[in-house]
């Protein structure tokens, strides 16, 4: 079983996984702290400072002046306003993630310098021209 296990560590999609885990966590935190640090102030700047994580509904009685204080009482919290924060922060993310794919491509596209053009291929004759040379045949 140990080199059962051993042949399967070794094998080189593992190894690889291994690594993409190891980076995509690494750039997780860093599209992360790009989004936290550098594209949420400037939204909030346009926004007005307008955070909707405060934004919650108490299920059951009692009223809390914060969210934070109604979980420390233990109320039941209907938070939509993290619901909508996490969507907004989703769709800032996969927009950032994409910018980055399409430079990385396009970096990668302009190394590989510009693909040779495939050679034109010569259709032959079309449908009307074989039926016109058949047509002629007939009338020989």
């Amino acid at each position: 079983m140990i080199q059962e296990f051993k042949a399967f560590i070794a094998r080189g999609n593992v190894m690889d996984m291994a690594v993409g885990i190891i980076i995509g966590s690494a750039f997780t935190a860093i599209v992360n702290s790009m989004v936290a640090d550098l594209i949420n102030p400037i939204i909030s700047l346009f926004l007005g400072g307008v955070d909707f994580s405060g934004l919650y509904i108490v299920l059951g009685s009692g009223d809390h002046p914060s969210i934070a204080a109604a979980e420390e009482a233990g109320a039941a919290v209907f938070a939509y306003g993290r619901f909508i924060m996490a969507v907004i922060n989703f769709l800032i993310i996969a927009w950032v993630v994409f910018l980055l794919v399409k430079a990385v491509n396009r970096a990668r596209d302009a190394k590989a310098g510009p693909k040779e053009a495939a050679p034109a291929v010569d259709p032959g004759p079309s449908e009307i021209d074989i039926l016109m040379e058949i047509r002629d045949s007939l009338r020989k």
